[in-house]
């Protein structure tokens, strides 16, 4: 570990935080048209502050939807380049009701910051910028050559990302991409990640009767469009927990032993139940419980709802429901398959009395790449120096859509550094954050990038 680094980054701590809280304030919802301006406010304060840290080149670059922020630095003659992505927007923060604090007012309790994006992923782009930043103020130079791309639109499926990358292979051409936007597997134990799942993502609408009917008069002479969805979503699981849709385990290769053996190991039932509040777990019976998280592909619902939601009671048959659903898959799975293969069974299984409506939505291709790569080498090595303990390699249950679009377009081979923790409520209420994870995870980015170069000889 650099020790003049080291003590750039003790001595730069409050101001580092003070920053973020003021990047965190920004309400940058990318699926909220009302919130545009409030997420190019945050790749603006992005932007300067890069500039401000010693980084060059730095560029707001359009795409069809949320701007792109770029800069780099490249100075390092021969040595290796790191590609630096995370994303600057984040999650609705629906129900607001179920906050301690406003989600866009981060506050600090107990070293754990509070506050939407904390962990996903504005902290942790925060994070990356301030690495480059600490390592410029204390040496004067970088030993690798970096460039950042930082996107607006992770949380709405980097829709456009694919053709920014497209338009701008050179800029972005690279050795290595780091990424920090996935988790730890617990407070002192750090993971680089190897694998990720992708996402096949759904919205299935019923329409019953023409409009809602008074229950008492035409009750019993009607399909009920909630009976209907309840039906047909019953359907997608047996009672094991297995997928029931046709074909959807066909492109599932088997777990190695190995591979077992490690996810038995890390399944810590007892602690997860409490962490959750939960009596039992459930899942895809046959596998252990971190099997069934990072290795299984999944099929959730994620939202149902029609007819009346108010205070009280309306006495109506609904004509319309809605069911959300993303399924979870794993490398070689395509989502397109998916796609097509739920629609199918959705079809094949539809009550009477009602109508049909499915549209495709987010999708990510799962990802997995070799496990004997120097840059997995580096990022191991750094992670140990700062948290004083090995890393495990890892897979992740999430999706991070853009690793397949940078690893498939410009051949870089991703490092998924993370150091959040799962049960930091990103995507729900009351998001948070440790600041112990920030401060050791600080040290290793600075550490990777300094080992980097000896690893890739």
């Amino acid at each position: 570990m650099d020790k003049q680094v080291v003590e750039t980054l003790k001595k730069n701590r409050d101001q580092y935080l003070k920053q973020m809280i003021e990047f965190l304030s920004i309400p940058s919802i990318s699926s909220d048209s009302t919130r545009k301006a409030d997420v190019r406010k945050a790749a603006e304060w992005l932007a300067e502050d890069l500039q401000k840290g010693g980084l060059e080149n730095v560029q707001i670059l359009e795409t069809e939807g949320h701007p792109v922020v770029y800069a780099d630095y490249l100075k390092a003659a021969g040595k290796p380049t790191v590609l630096c992505y995370g994303h600057y927007d984040v999650q609705p923060v629906d129900p607001i009701d179920k906050w301690n604090t406003d989600p866009f007012k981060p506050v600090i309790k107990d070293d754990i910051i509070f506050g939407r994006g904390t962990s996903d992923d504005k902290g942790q782009v925060f994070m990356l910028a301030k690495m480059a930043e600490a390592i410029l103020e204390a040496k004067g130079e970088l030993p690798v050559n970096i460039k950042f791309c930082f996107e607006g639109e992770e949380e709405i499926g980097s829709a456009h990302l694919d053709a920014f990358v497209d338009a701008h292979l050179d800029l972005l051409k690279a050795d290595v991409l780091l990424v920090s936007d996935t988790t730890m597997l617990s407070m002192d134990q750090p993971a680089v990640s190897y694998a990720l799942r992708g996402l096949c993502g759904l919205e299935v609408r019923l329409q019953g009767t023409k409009g809602d009917l008074h229950s008492g008069v035409y009750g019993g002479a009607v399909q009920n469009t909630l009976h209907a969805m309840v039906e047909l979503l019953s359907t997608l699981h047996d009672t094991k927990g297995h997928v029931t849709v046709d074909g959807f385990y066909d492109q599932v290769k088997p777990l190695t032993d190995e591979e077992r053996k490690t996810c038995e190991e890390l399944s810590n039932d007892e602690a997860l139940k409490k962490e959750l509040d939960v009596d039992t777990l459930y899942g895809e019976e046959g596998y252990s419980t971190v099997a069934r998280i990072w290795s299984r592909p999944t099929l959730e619902l994620n939202g149902v709802f029609g007819g009346f939601q108010g205070e009280g009671l309306k006495t109506v048959i609904p004509s319309t429901a809605t069911a959300k659903i993303t399924c979870r898959l794993v490398p070689d799975q395509d989502p397109a398959i998916i796609g097509a293969l739920l629609k199918k069974h959705l079809r094949a299984h539809l009550p009477a009395g009602v109508k049909l409506d499915v549209e495709l939505m987010d999708h990510a291709e799962p990802f997995s790449m070799p496990v004997d790569h120097p840059a997995l080498k580096a990022a191991h090595n750094a992670l140990e120096e700062a948290f004083n303990t090995k890393a495990i390699l890892s897979r992740q249950g999430g999706s991070v859509p853009i690793v397949n679009t940078f690893h498939d377009k410009l051949g870089l081979a991703p490092i998924l550094m993370g150091f959040g923790l799962d049960s930091e409520n990103f995507h729900a209420p009351n998001e948070h954050f440790h600041l112990r994870n920030f401060d050791r995870g600080m040290l290793a980015l600075t550490a990777f990038l300094f080992d980097l170069p000896e690893q890739m000889k």
